[in-house]
C-alpha cells in the first residue's frame, strides 16, 4: 500500500535514468538544416496501394532519424494524384522552391532500389532530367551490410535461417544454401554478390546471387549449390519489393524447388539507407555513430 509520501516500504522506486557523461553520452539528434533540399523517394515498378504504403513507411523511418526532413514520394511509372509521377513531383518541388537558385539543388532523388536495376534507373534518370528541376540523383542503396542484415531477418522470419547468429539458435528447416535473388542483369548480380558474401559470413552457409529476370538463371544457381553439397535451399530476395513484377519471385522459388523469404519491404534498415544516401549528397551525417555506405 502506498503512503502519502510514496510507495510502501520494500517496493522498488523507479528513478529517472541519469544522462551518460563524457564520450559515452548519446549524441543529440540532428535536425534537417533549414532550406535543405527536399528528399524525393523514387519508387520503381508499377504503382499500387502496397508500394505506396511501403514508400510511406520508408519515409517515416527516415523522418524519425532526421527531424524536420522534407520528403516526398514520386513513382517512376506513376501519374495522377493517387500515384504522382516522379517528373511531376520534381517539377512541383522546383516551382515551390525558386529561391534554391543555381547553387543549391531543390531536391535529392533517392531510388528505392537495393541494387543497380538498369531499366528502372533509366526511367528515374529520364524523369529527373525531363523535370528540369536541377535535382540530384543518388546511388542505389546497396551493396551494404545493412542489406545483409535485412535479408537475414527475412530468412529467419520465414523459418529458413537461425534468428540470432550470436546465440547460435538452430532451426530445423534452416537452409544450407541460399539463392540471393535480384533483378537488373549482370551489374545487379555483381552488386548483390557483395551483399551475398556478407550474408554468407552471417549464416556460415554458401550464398550465390542471381537474377530472377534472366531465363534459366535460378535453375542454374540451384544446381550449382546442390552440386557443391547443399541439400536444403532457400530463395532470399535482395529486393525491396516494388521493382519486382507480381508472381516473379513465386515462379523463381518454384523453379528452384525451394521455399522463399519475403522481400525486404520497409525493414528499418531501408529507411536508414535512404536517409544515408540523401545525407551524403547534402554533406550531413544524421547519425555520427553510423558507418557510411560501402561502395
Amino acid at each position: 500500500m502506498s503512503t502519502p509520501t510514496g510507495p510502501a516500504s520494500g517496493l522498488p522506486v523507479r528513478m529517472p535514468r541519469p544522462r551518460q557523461p563524457g564520450r559515452h553520452r548519446r549524441p543529440e539528434p540532428v535536425s534537417a538544416p533549414e532550406g535543405a533540399p527536399v528528399l524525393v523517394l523514387a519508387v520503381p515498378g508499377t504503382p499500387s496501394p502496397a508500394s505506396r504504403s511501403l514508400a510511406e513507411e520508408v519515409v517515416s523511418i527516415a523522418r524519425a532519424d532526421l527531424p524536420g526532413l522534407n520528403a516526398r514520394i514520386g513513382f517512376a511509372e506513376g501519374e495522377g494524384e493517387e500515384f504522382p509521377g516522379l517528373q511531376e513531383v520534381l517539377s512541383r518541388v522546383a516551382a515551390e522552391r525558386p529561391e534554391a537558385g543555381d547553387d543549391l539543388s531543390p531536391a535529392v532523388v533517392v531510388p528505392l532500389l537495393a541494387g543497380p536495376d538498369s531499366s528502372q534507373l533509366r526511367l528515374i534518370r529520364q524523369a529527373v532530367v525531363s523535370s528540369g528541376s536541377g535535382a540530384e540523383l543518388t546511388d542505389v542503396l546497396g551493396p551494404h551490410p545493412l542489406l545483409a542484415e535485412a535479408v537475414h531477418v527475412r530468412l529467419s522470419e520465414a523459418g529458413l535461417a537461425r534468428a540470432d547468429r550470436a546465440r547460435l539458435f538452430t532451426v530445423a528447416t534452416a537452409a544450407d544454401g541460399i539463392i540471393l535473388a535480384t533483378v537488373g542483369g549482370d551489374e545487379a548480380v555483381q552488386a548483390a554478390g557483395i551483399t551475398g558474401m556478407l550474408l554468407s559470413a552471417r549464416l556460415a552457409v554458401p550464398v550465390l546471387a542471381t537474377a530472377v529476370d534472366t531465363d534459366g538463371a535460378i535453375a542454374a544457381t540451384a544446381r550449382q549449390l546442390l552440386d557443391s553439397g547443399s541439400r536444403q535451399l532457400a530463395l532470399a530476395p535482395c529486393l525491396i519489393g516494388p521493382e519486382v513484377p507480381d508472381g516473379l519471385l513465386a515462379a523463381a522459388a518454384e523453379e528452384a524447388g525451394c521455399a522463399a523469404s519475403e522481400p525486404l519491404g520497409s525493414y528499418p534498415a531501408i529507411g536508414k539507407l535512404v536517409l544515408s544516401a540523401y545525407a551524403g549528397k547534402i554533406g550531413l551525417n544524421p547519425n555520427p555513430q553510423q558507418a557510411a555506405p560501402a561502395r
